[in-house]
Formats: C-alpha cells, structure tokens, sequence
C-alpha cells in the first residue's frame, strides 16, 4: 500500500461514518457541481472507495428518497438520482458555511428570536429547538434563542417550515457596549463552546498530518485525493454545523475553530484538481459523460486553484 492510499485507510479507520450523511456529503460537495445528477450504478462505484458497498449505497438512497433529500428519474432501466428542492436548499445553507473563505465581520448586535410553543405538539416543539440549535442559536429561556450574526434567509426558512413564523418575533439589540467578560459569560452558559473547541482539535490531530504528507508529494493519485478529500469535507461539516459562529469578540482565547478552516482549505485546494479527475473518470450521467464543474465552485474557501496545485493532478 502506498504512503498516500495508507493515510485515506487510516482515516477511514478513524472516522465513525454513516452511509446516509456521508452520500449527502458527497452529494453536496462534488455531485451538485457537475449538474446534480447521476446514475445510481456510478455513485456506488464512486463510494466504493470510501468503504460503502453496493447494499449499503442502494438502501442509502432510498432512504433518502424517501426522507425527501433525493429525487429520482428512471431512463430505460437505469435510476438517475438529484436532490430535492429541499435537499438543494439544505445543501446550500451548509455549503455557505463550509466554504466561506472567512466568518464575517460582526455588527456588535444580537438577533433574539422569542417563538410562541403553544400551537406544537411536543415532538414538533424539540424538532425546533433542534433546529435553533443547528442554525447555531443559543437558548436563554424556553422559546428564546439568541445568535450575534445568523443566516437571516435560513432563519425565516426554519419559522416558516416550522410553522411558527405568525407565532415569532424576531429582536435586534446592539451589545457593543457590554463587558466583554459578561458576554464571554453568556457564551458559555448558552453553547458548549469548550466541546466544541476540543473537537476541533480532534480535526487537527486527524489532518494535519495528511496535509504535511501531501504538500511533499510530487503527483496525487486521484482516487486517493478523492477518498481524503471526502473525508474532510465530511469531518470538517460534521464539526463545523455544530459550530454557532460566533464572532471572535465572543470565544476563548487560542479557540481552535480558525486553524481548522485554515488547514481544511489548504488540504482542499491540495486535493481538488486529482479528485475532479476521479469524479470525471467515474461518475455519468444520463447524458453519459460528467459535465465540467460549474464555475462557482472556483470561489470555494478563497479561490481554488493556482497553477503549482493543477500541475499536482495526473
């Protein structure tokens, strides 16, 4: 086993993977950017690699047909799978947080969302919490959730989905003026930032000594550079969607979470241009051959690629 294959199967050995996040994962970050849609025969080849046999592939996606991320459309007897309307805008919000070169800048205010349970039943009311919390808010009180800076696009989505947007007030309150050492207070008794932080460690030990292998090697082999390139997208998203982006004003000293999205961009641009040539060589669509990826994706974390990176392609 070469020296690169034997760091994507240790980190396949490290990481607890689940068949169904990590499809969307892949889906989000390499399908949509080649048109979206696929032939199920090539995404379980595409995920072979990735230790996702053709079983686990096959009841992965029905399952998530069935959850309403996919959608499907039978060509002759071959399937060709897309996201939902609703998985495509689940898969956008993340990606604006994946892929964002930097947070941006906080405004010194606070948006605080005061929510009326009263309609929900008691699964529907945890479902929102859940929600509040996935968009990165803090809850002070029952039905009060606050965020320094959240996506307000994502928030009004979430009131309305949850069928409380008539049941909800939504409050801006400027705290420049606070002591910093109240906020840092209130941080910490309204997000587990410390677990927080000590996951992200965890990402640091895992990848940055793959990046410090792969930054020495002359040519990367795309099917490897694939398989790394999945696994920290995916291990980046599943720490990062717990993050609530709070601003630096309000976080520790030495908080790991900007060396993280510092490393995961270098290692992303490294893998990049190898792996597009895996996705192109494998995945097909009903049209037969992969579409180039859109444009848009050369703005991922800053900007993707510069000619030392594309010569590192086979």
């Amino acid at each position: 086993m070469s020296g690169q294959a034997a760091l994507a199967a240790s980190l396949l050995e490290t990481l607890e993977l689940r068949a169904k996040s990590l499809i969307v994962t892949v889906w989000g970050d390499a399908i949509t950017a080649h048109g979206g849609t696929v032939w199920l025969g090539s995404l379980i080849a595409l995920m072979a690699p990735l230790g996702l046999g053709e079983r686990v592939v096959r009841t992965s996606v029905f399952r998530l047909q069935k959850d309403s991320w996919l959608t499907s459309q039978q060509v002759g007897r071959r399937s060709y799978y897309s996201l939902s309307a609703a998985g495509l805008r689940r898969v956008a919000e993340a990606s604006r947080r994946i892929y964002a070169d930097r947070p941006p800048a906080w405004d010194g205010r606070w948006r605080i969302v005061v929510t009326s349970a009263a309609p929900l039943k008691p699964a529907a009311r945890e479902r929102l919490k859940r929600e509040f919390t996935l968009q990165g808010f803090g809850t002070l009180a029952p039905g009060v959730h606050a965020h320094p800076g959240p996506d307000e696009g994502a928030l009004r989505n979430l009131l309305s989905e949850a069928g409380v947007a008539a049941d909800s007030v939504v409050f801006t309150d400027a705290a420049t003026d606070d002591d910093p050492a109240a906020l840092r207070a209130l941080v910490r008794q309204s997000w587990d930032v410390d677990a927080l932080d000590e996951a992200y460690q965890q990402f640091l030990a895992r990848f940055r000594p793959v990046y410090r292998t792969l930054e020495k090697t002359a040519r990367l082999d795309p099917e490897t550079a694939f398989v790394i390139r999945g696994l920290l997208v995916h291990d980046y998203r599943r720490v990062l969607l717990r993050d609530p982006g709070l601003p630096d004003e309000l976080l520790p000293h030495n908080w790991s979470g900007a060396a993280v999205r510092l490393l995961c961009r270098n290692l992303y641009r490294l893998t990049w241009p190898a792996s597009e040539h895996y996705l192109m060589r494998v995945l097909e669509t009903a049209d037969g051959p992969l579409p180039p990826a859109d444009e848009s994706v050369y703005d991922r974390f800053g900007g993707l690629l510069d000619e030392a990176r594309e010569q590192k392609a086979v």
